[in-house]
């Protein structure tokens, strides 16, 4: 669990990760993600829709120490340019910042802060979504090449009791019906859909995942489920 923590948040220490921490990723999630509803709806009862949103959105930039969206800026620079396998694995491991990630990660915080401000808080359905997109992300190391020869994920690729986490999607569903009924549902099924569309791209373009293709696709599976949540139902 601390494994976990350290992982994906700034929580937990600076904690070398082992297969085993990849169970406790849906929790996490939840974790997380009720942190990030509470503000969320505590802004709400004080402050502009708007303004709650977007201190939602900087309370999961804070928690998770901005790992993942520095992985969707590193995904986003190295997989939508025309390049080679080489480079675009070279490109991701660069600290540079360009355009595709500047306009890519610009447009998700957007995106996700104008979903949160077009609904009433809902601690419920934000933990619901974020344990489905880390959910993905624990049983990708099953079916997916690590694709470097080492790194920060490398040690995840030595297990194949990672698809024990999808047992978690059932409650992250039931959890996300019990808030807004079925339109929850759909915001669990998008925001998987979501991640492993990611993965799927990069298996595409680099042939596997790599840690930031990690976090870029629970970043944006939680955006596609938070979109799904704003939908006129």
């Amino acid at each position: 669990m601390r494994e976990a923590l350290g992982f994906l948040t700034i929580l937990g220490g600076p904690r070398a990760p082992n297969p085993r921490a990849l169970r406790w990723f849906p929790v996490v999630g939840v974790m997380v993600g009720a942190a990030v509803g509470s503000v969320w709806w505590a802004g709400g009862e004080v402050l502009p829709a708007f303004v709650a949103a977007a201190l939602a959105v900087a309370a999961d930039a804070a928690i998770t120490g901005m790992l993942h969206f520095d992985g969707l800026a590193d995904t986003a620079d190295g997989l939508l340019p025309h390049a080679t396998r080489e480079r675009r694995l070279k490109i991701m491991r660069t600290p540079e910042v360009g355009a595709f990630a500047l306009v890519v990660v610009v447009f998700v915080i957007v995106l996700r802060v104008a979903a949160l401000s077009d609904r009433l808080p809902d601690i419920a359905i934000v933990a619901a979504i974020w344990c489905a997109s880390r959910t993905v992300v624990a049983v990708a190391p099953a079916w997916l090449t690590y694709v470097r020869e080492e790194g920060i994920a490398s040690t995840f690729v030595t297990t194949k009791t990672a698809v024990w986490p999808v047992l978690a999607l059932g409650p992250a569903a039931g959890i996300a019906i019990a808030a807004i009924g079925m339109p929850g549902l759909a915001a669990i099924g998008g925001t998987a859909l979501g991640a492993m569309a990611v993965l799927a791209f990069a298996r595409a373009r680099i042939g596997g995942f790599t840690g930031d293709v990690l976090g870029a696709a629970i970043v944006i599976g939680e955006t596609v489920g938070l979109v799904i949540t704003a939908a006129r139902w």
